[in-house]
């Protein structure tokens, strides 16, 4: 057994070049002096090698534990915190690799604020994840990661505070990531795609299974490499890990390419890893595939889909099943021309995300249960992220329809104390509550959450009704909702137009 204080000290960086000076010339000095950084830039980056070296002795002493148990849901909660710290490594290293401009070996926009933001708040949301995997163990695994965990999520919230939000410098040009590539932008638009790799089941392919494509593309590539899934489903859980680059799959559209899966919290599965597909390595695409988890209702938490990918983008993609289908876990993500249906919190994690020209189903769940269409989980007022749902349809799937007055279904809920959710310009049928928004608990968060509306059409989206919590609002002026739109939430001007996808980057469809 390891030692009681397994402590976890992670420090990370926020360094914001002043606009007036070339990022090519910003240097990891002690006379920088941004607007955001309030200690001496040295300081910050012996703090940082220092994390970077205590994160790693951490993941040593958690990794005695990775066999110990028979225990299914405990293995599974050691394995999620082992790859979440993991996850946080690779971020201090984005962060000290962008601040020093080292080209090449970071995961940046060119745009510092929002980079070094981003991946400060997945490192808070990684340890929060890690701690959420473990309720219903017991064990002294928890109760010694518990005080570690506790003390990284209030040194992480600290320096939260030490980054401007509204730092506008970035590179030359507003320069796009090095790793994105120009020719990327004919991959979503033709229809004749130049593939790497072809998977399909029944022999014609290079390979049958979706994973071992997977497994033999290279790692790291700084180019993109692309998979063709023909028709068919594919029953396995895949899982892209943390290597593997700018990875791009392509099938042959909803119902015809689907991976499918089963995996449920019920079952033993922590929810982190009861995704069918789960993507970890940056600047993922996916395209004309449908994922699911078939798990149904009875199994509560059953993820479908599960993204860490930064600067990732899901196309004319379906994403289905019922408690928790979508799980927009961490990084920047656009989804565009997508179906996504479910009942209890299907839209969720704390994800930076905007949806776009999406169709958004309520599903028929368990007797008596409530459906709620977003459950967001910022925990800091300080972090970037929320969920942006703009020019979607919100409405009943097929099997709610003839229950609409019985099963009450909401727009959001708040997992966490500064939930952010914004739904403008969509339609909102008469699935959609009157109220709106439901509680979480009593009353939880309904005073320091941000969620809004604004120019919502339809049977559900009256405001006559609405709930009157101190979070809420109801914008009227589009200047209100500025920041919620593609261009800014995401930065999507940065990186999305390489990609070929269709996006809309204020609010003129």
């Amino acid at each position: 057994m390891a030692s009681g204080k397994l402590l976890f000290f992670i420090v990370l960086l926020c360094v914001c070049c002043k606009s007036r000076i070339p990022f090519a010339s910003c240097s990891f000095t002690d006379d920088i002096q941004s607007e955001c950084l309030k200690v001496p830039a040295s300081e910050f980056a012996g703090s940082l090698r220092d994390t970077i070296d205590a994160v790693q002795q951490v993941v040593t002493i958690l990794s005695q534990f990775a066999n110990a148990f028979s225990d299914f849901r405990l293995a599974n909660a050691i394995s999620d915190c082992l790859d979440l710290l993991d996850f946080s490594a690779d971020e201090l290293n984005w962060s000290l690799s962008a601040s020093q401009n080292q080209k090449g070996k970071s995961n940046s926009t060119g745009k510092l604020s929002s980079d070094l933001r981003t991946w400060l708040s997945a490192a808070l949301v990684n340890q929060d994840t890690c701690g959420d995997g473990f309720e219903g163990t017991n064990s002294i695994v928890k109760g010694l990661v518990s005080t570690g965990l506790n003390q990284v999520t209030s040194l992480v919230q600290d320096l939260l505070t030490q980054v401007h939000p509204n730092s506008d410098h970035q590179g030359p040009n507003g320069q796009i990531p090095t790793w994105v590539k120009t020719e990327d932008r004919k991959l979503l638009q033709a229809d004749g795609v130049n593939v790497d790799a072809v998977v399909a089941q029944d022999g014609t392919g290079n390979f049958t299974n979706v994973m071992d494509a997977v497994l033999a593309a290279p790692d790291y590539s700084m180019s993109r490499y692309v998979i063709y899934i023909k028709r068919g489903t594919y029953k396995e859980n895949v899982e892209i890990k943390k290597k593997k680059w700018n990875l791009m799959m392509i099938g042959d559209g909803m119902d015809a390419t689907i991976i499918s899966g089963n995996r449920s919290y019920i079952d033993g599965w922590t929810t982190f890893r009861s995704a069918t597909f789960a993507v970890s390595g940056r600047g993922f695409i996916a395209r004309d595939i449908t994922f699911e988890n078939t798990a149904g209702p009875q199994k509560h938490q059953a993820v479908a889909l599960r993204s860490d990918s930064d600067l990732s983008v899901f196309y004319r993609c379906e994403i289905r099943g019922y408690q928790d289908t979508l799980y927009a876990h961490t990084m920047r993500q656009f989804y565009r021309d997508c179906k996504i249906s479910g009942t209890v919190d299907f839209i969720f994690g704390d994800a930076t995300v905007v949806f776009q020209n999406c169709q958004i189903l309520a599903k028929k769940g368990l007797p008596n249960q409530k459906n709620s269409v977003t459950a967001q989980g910022r925990k800091d007022p300080n972090e970037p992220t929320g969920i942006s749902i703009q020019f979607c349809n919100i409405t009943a799937d097929a099997d709610l329809l003839p229950f609409v007055n019985s099963t009450f279904t909401y727009l959001g809920r708040p997992w966490k104390l500064y939930s952010r959710t914004v739904i403008m310009q969509s339609f909102l049928s008469n699935a959609v509550r009157p109220e709106g928004w439901l509680e979480w608990n009593a009353d939880f968060a309904l005073s320091t959450l941000s969620y809004g509306e604004y120019m919502n059409y339809g049977p559900g989206a009256g405001l006559g009704s609405r709930i009157k919590w101190p979070g809420y609002r109801v914008f009227n002026e589009s200047t209100q909702v500025m920041n919620y739109t593609v261009a800014q939430f995401i930065e999507g001007n940065l990186w999305l137009p390489p990609t070929g996808v269709k996006y809309t980057a204020g609010f003129e469809a």
